[in-house]
């Protein structure tokens, strides 16, 4: 992980959250009574994927709690701009956020006024989705080849949108572009309402967002998919027989979009313990279980604070070493 420290012990008293509901006796000082209705922050606006998965397990939350559980949208800076918020929050367990794959990504994009690694506690990883790259059935492209091949012919031609620059989507692209020798114009967009409507309309070549934001257009055939970038098949029928990255002759390219939720420094465990708990059992709810698996197509992980910590730690390695390279800077 790069660093033995607290948020280990963390893990370990969770249990990677494996183990049966703690009673309240986990509890730190009776939490969560007396510290008022508990938020769960999403820095993105209503609508994304990040408030569906904020909002399909807050009724669970709020039952098993017992609690006023709320939902808060807090849009800005691709989403850095209310997770910084939060982390100046009191650790008291009364607010969490929950953040989309642009957190490990920001730190290189952004001068931002908290330490991504040292003033969030880690709390759980939900989940991770491949990205896929999709188009218009009006385009001429059905695989990643042909794709390449028009932009190796043709420079600066073919178009693909994105959610943003500097989302992982963008930099997967930049990746493909740049191991195919070819050059691909980017089209970004603010959120994925946007990009997804003109490429509905046929106005960019192609779109690449999560499995989330391209299957339910998949599924009403307004969208034919060209490539995926998980390490292997997603087993849904609109993925199934969607090829890889790495069958697509693009190796080592692995992109996944990833749901995650932190707390303010300095949260003590027991707290982190019980909402753990409570979340990973909401999850499990069968509405939010299929919701999440079936239709935003998320690998349900529900993993502990100790392998959110060394999956962030990682993603900030690889993806903000793309970003340095190409010396990518944040819309003003």
């Amino acid at each position: 992980m790069g660093q033995v420290t607290r948020r280990v012990a963390i893990g370990g008293v969770i249990g990677a959250l494996t183990g049966a509901l703690p009673g309240p006796a986990s509890s730190q000082a009776g939490w969560p009574t007396g510290v008022g209705p508990i938020r769960l922050i999403v820095p993105f606006p209503a609508g994304g994927s990040v408030d569906a998965v904020a909002r399909l397990v807050q009724i669970g939350l709020q039952q098993r709690l017992g609690a006023t559980v709320i939902v808060e949208n807090q849009p800005g800076a691709s989403g850095s701009a209310a997770t910084g918020r939060v982390a100046r929050l009191p650790p008291d367990g009364a607010n969490w956020v929950f953040v989309f794959d642009t957190h490990a990504v920001n730190p290189a994009m952004q001068q931002l006024p908290f330490d991504t690694l040292k003033d969030l506690e880690p709390v759980m990883l939900i989940g991770t989705a491949p990205n896929v790259l999709a188009t218009h059935p009006s385009k001429p492209y059905r695989t990643l080849a042909d794709v390449l091949a028009a932009g190796k012919a043709k420079p600066d031609t073919v178009t693909y949108a994105s959610i943003g620059t500097g989302s992982l989507g963008h930099l997967t692209m930049v990746r493909v572009s740049q191991q195919a020798g070819v050059k691909l114009t980017h089209v970004p967009y603010r959120g994925g309402g946007p990009a997804m409507n003109d490429a509905l309309a046929g106005h960019v070549d192609t779109i690449i967002g999560s499995a989330a934001l391209i299957n339910p257009q998949l599924e009403a055939k307004s969208l034919i998919p060209v490539a995926q970038f998980g390490a292997k098949r997603v087993a849904s029928p609109n993925l199934k027989d969607v090829p890889t990255a790495a069958e697509s002759g693009i190796p080592a390219l692995e992109s996944r979009a990833w749901w995650g939720v932190f707390a303010p420094s300095k949260t003590p465990a027991a707290i982190i313990a019980r909402f753990g708990a409570d979340l990973k059992a909401s999850l499990a709810d069968e509405r939010a279980s299929r919701m999440l698996s079936e239709t935003q197509q998320i690998d349900i992980l529900a993993a502990g604070p100790a392998e959110l910590q060394s999956f962030l730690e990682n993603e900030m390695k690889v993806w903000g070493a793309v970003v340095r390279e190409n010396n990518i800077k944040a819309d003003s």
